[in-house]
C-alpha cells in the first residue's frame, strides 16, 4: 500500500465533516472547488488527496455526496465501530469521555480506568471506573482495540507497556511524554502546549 502522509489524512478528515454538513444542508453534488473553499484548501488539492485512494466524482459533474462519504467512511475505517479504553479519570479524561461525536462516529468507550481510590468505583454514563491494577484483565475482556491515555507524563509509558501487552493496537496519547510502542502498534500524541506555543509563534511572528 502506498504511504499516505499525516497530512492528507488529517484533510480526509476534514473532507468527511464538510460533506456530513453538505448532505444534512440536502446536498447531492458537490465539487472540488466547494469542498476546497469551505475546507480553506485548493480544488487542486482536494483532487490530488481523493487520488490517492482511487477515482472519484466525474469530470464537470463534481462528487456524489452520498457516495463520497460511504467511501471516505471506509477508507477511515469508520464502516465499523472500534472499543475504546479511556486511561485517566481527570478532568481531561472526563471531558474526553464527555465528548459525544466519538461514539457517532464509531468510537465506544467501553472501560475507564484510574488510579485514585476515590474515583474507582463512581459511576461516568453507566460506566464503573475501574482501578488500573484492572487494566490488563479488562483491556483483554472487552477486548479494546484503541486506549485513550490521559495520564501524568511519568506514569504514561508504565500505561501504555500495559495496554500494548493486553493486545492494544492503537494510542491516543494527551501525556506530555515521549512513548515508545513495538512495531505495529499505532500511536497518536496530542500536546496541547505545542498547540498553543505554535499559536504563540504564529502571534508574535505578525
Amino acid at each position: 500500500m502506498k504511504k499516505i502522509s499525516e497530512s492528507a489524512v488529517r484533510r480526509l478528515s476534514l473532507y468527511l465533516r464538510l460533506l456530513q454538513e453538505a448532505d444534512a444542508a440536502g446536498a447531492e453534488t458537490i465539487s472540488s472547488g466547494e469542498l476546497a473553499e469551505r475546507g480553506g484548501t485548493t480544488s487542486a488539492q482536494v483532487r490530488k488527496d481523493l487520488s490517492l485512494f482511487g477515482s472519484f466524482g466525474k469530470r464537470g459533474l463534481g462528487y456524489s455526496v452520498q457516495e463520497l462519504l460511504s467511501r471516505i467512511r471506509s477508507i477511515l475505517g469508520l464502516q465499523s465501530s472500534w472499543r475504546v479504553a479511556l486511561v485517566g479519570a481527570g478532568k481531561l479524561g472526563s471531558a474526553l469521555f464527555s465528548y459525544r461525536d466519538f461514539e457517532a462516529r464509531g468510537f465506544n468507550i467501553r472501560a475507564v480506568f484510574d488510579s485514585d481510590a476515590r474515583k474507582v468505583g463512581t459511576q461516568w454514563g453507566g460506566l464503573c471506573i475501574r482501578a488500573d491494577e484492572e487494566i490488563d484483565a479488562m483491556v483483554r475482556a472487552e477486548e479494546i482495540d484503541i486506549a485513550i491515555v490521559a495520564v501524568p507524563a511519568d506514569a504514561a509509558q508504565q500505561v501504555v507497556d500495559r495496554l500494548v501487552k493486553a493486545g492494544v493496537r492503537g494510542i491516543l496519547n494527551f501525556a506530555p511524554a515521549r512513548l515508545k510502542v513495538p512495531r505495529g502498534v499505532a500511536l497518536k500524541n496530542v500536546d496541547v502546549t505545542l498547540e498553543l506555543e505554535g499559536l504563540s509563534f504564529a502571534l508574535n511572528s505578525r
